[in-house]
């Protein structure tokens, strides 16, 4: 049973959680699949991309080519900051961010991005909003290893149990599971987690910010 007084730390993922980047992120590969002859993304390439990073993306995308060096080369010329325009924030974040300072949370973002965090944070005015954010290229082990959250509780001497994660994939869970943190599925009612939500009106309830 989740003992909402021992949390200390609140911790988000990015894609799916704190923002809708379904549209930029179709976008983003569609680009670079069409550059190459390749079709569109398909649902299920879709549904498994959400959940990496760039270069497991394109390995997987790319599965049939031993040289995948001229796709890196295209995505440094195409980039990713073009495409934040189509990411939408999701209602009551900063909202909840603020609530959550006010009653001294650490707040985290544990995410498999790497380098376009910093400017979705500028880009969306959250710059101030985090007090350790944690990308893939942070860590040697994005998720669903545990290191991103392992990071969090080590510079903040925090115990698990003291730490809620919200995330939206199998990837999220995994991480969750493996650090022993609490974990709340972010719409995603399929996903077994410790509670099920579908807003962050929901969050600050649970943590009785309301």
């Amino acid at each position: 049973m989740m003992d909402i007084l021992k949390i200390k730390a609140v911790v988000f993922d990015c894609d799916g959680v704190m923002f809708d980047t379904a549209l930029a992120n179709r976008k983003y590969y569609d680009e670079v699949l069409t550059f190459f002859n390749k079709p569109v993304l398909s649902e299920e390439q879709f549904v498994n991309i959400h959940m990496m990073t760039i270069k497991e993306a394109i390995e997987y995308l790319f599965s049939g080519m031993e040289d995948l060096s001229g796709v890196y080369e295209h995505l440094s010329h195409i980039g990713y900051h073009k495409f934040i325009d189509y990411m939408v924030m999701e209602a009551g974040l900063k909202e909840l961010l603020i609530r959550l300072k006010a009653r001294g949370y650490i707040r985290g973002i544990a995410t498999n991005r790497t380098n376009t965090m910093e400017k979705v944070l500028e880009d969306f005015q959250l710059q101030d909003c985090f007090e350790m954010v944690v990308t893939a290229a942070t860590v040697k082990n994005p998720k669903p290893d545990p290191e991103q959250l392992l990071l969090i509780m080590k510079k903040y001497h925090l115990k698990p149990y003291e730490i809620l994660f919200i995330g939206d994939s199998e990837y999220d869970r995994q991480a969750a599971v493996s650090a022993n943190v609490w974990f709340v599925a972010f719409k995603n009612q399929g996903l077994k987690a410790d509670v099920n939500v579908v807003s962050m009106n929901e969050i600050a309830g649970i943590l009785q910010l309301n």
